[in-house]
């Protein structure tokens, strides 16, 4: 976003526009010649309704959103889930400010760094239209900032950009801006306390290689994996699972048992399948957060359980019935109905099993997938 299309953006026949338009499909507004400055009216109103449910706060005070500001800030629900808390936070890395919006609740001041000079002053708009007044935005990068602060903060805060200055999309913390490995003997300095959000493609095995003991936290949110954060505390090595609103699952790293299950499968014997939530497979966590309450075999694949278990991360589901994968007789049996399939630790994705079995997508069938011991698995579910 530029200065001039910030400028646009804030004139109140625009904000009346963005108003009276806010439910209307922006591609109808952008060619509405009836709008004014409709191109920009229309932008801000595609990701105003995204926003609705990402971020129903700014949603509310019809914030102003830049395009990649957007695409990765933390929603709302996981920016409040981060465990974080004190009197005084630095955000090295400030972005669309939902981060700090969420801190704000939980410390008395916080300081927000942003060198995008725009950007910079979209958050200081967001923040005044959401009445946040104890955040204070400054346009500088981190580096500078840490270089010279001489203040000393409880909480030091990053969500280093991870799209290269061409646009690449990048995991490692090295190839991310901040660099946070290089940056992180500096904040010695000013903090005892560094918390990292990362990608949810980001190894958790890696956390403990680049900072040592600290806790490893993965977040899911409606069944998809959004965030995989590091607390460097001094609380020791942790490994953490959360579905953001439900449960969590945290326990210290030498404790860990994912010791698969030894015995043999029998499948005959098991009434309920436990589909484990993407937040204990990311964490790698599911062996051991279903010990003693159903039967894994993989850390990538399901729970079977003979007797219905209860206080599991995941879903549990009612078994009709278990038999081995035989892709002809799916065939036979498949072909034209509508099939619910969930697939894990399976050698082919949905599409492809729907190509070979001429299943298609619906409800009449609801079937897992899985392999156990090198042996490939259907599993009929009760609908």
């Amino acid at each position: 976003m530029t200065h001039e299309e910030l400028a646009i953006l804030l004139k109140p026949e625009v904000r009346e526009a963005i108003e009276k338009n806010i439910d209307r499909d922006p591609l109808q507004v952008a060619l509405d010649r009836g709008v004014v400055h409709a191109r920009e009216v229309a932008t801000q109103l595609k990701y105003l309704q995204r926003a609705r449910i990402k971020m129903p706060r700014l949603y509310a005070a019809r914030g102003i959103i830049p395009q990649r500001a957007f695409e990765q800030a933390s929603s709302q629900e996981c920016a409040a889930a981060k465990r974080i808390e004190g009197d005084t936070l630095l955000d090295l890395t400030c972005g669309l400010g939902m981060d700090a919006v969420a801190m704000a609740s939980h410390f008395r001041r916080v300081v927000a760094l942003e060198r995008d000079e725009v950007l910079a002053e979209v958050v200081r708009e967001n923040l005044r239209r959401m009445g946040i007044s104890n955040v204070e935005v400054i346009t500088t990068s981190a580096e500078e900032y840490v270089s010279s602060c001489e203040e000393h903060f409880d909480w030091v805060y990053a969500d280093p950009d991870r799209r290269t200055a061409d646009g690449k999309r990048v995991v490692r913390l090295e190839d991310c801006s901040p660099n946070m490995v290089a940056l992180y003997p500096a904040l010695g300095r000013i903090t005892e306390r560094v918390a990292i959000k990362n990608s949810p493609l980001f190894d958790v095995e890696e956390a403990f290689r680049l900072f040592g003991d600290c806790t490893v936290e993965v977040l899911s949110l409606a069944g998809e994996c959004k965030e995989v954060n590091i607390y460097i505390d001094g609380q020791g090595a942790r490994l953490a699972a959360e579905a953001v609103g439900r449960k969590r699952i945290e326990v210290k790293r030498e404790e860990i048992d994912n010791t698969p299950c030894q015995g043999e499968f029998m499948a005959g014997e098991y009434g309920y399948l436990i589909i484990p939530d993407v937040a204990l497979q990311k964490a790698r966590l599911v062996e051991h957060a279903l010990r003693g309450k159903a039967d894994v075999w993989s850390n990538n694949s399901f729970g079977f359980a003979r007797t219905e278990p209860e206080d599991v991360l995941g879903r549990v589901e009612p078994i009709e019935h278990i038999e081995p994968f035989d892709a002809k007789q799916l065939k036979r049996e498949l072909k034209g109905r509508g099939v619910d399939i969930i697939l894990r630790d399976f050698p082919m994705g949905v599409d492809e099993f729907r190509r070979k079995t001429g299943a298609r997508s619906g409800n009449e069938v609801r079937l897992a997938l899985t392999k156990i011991k090198g042996k490939l698995y259907s599993i009929y579910l009760k609908k």
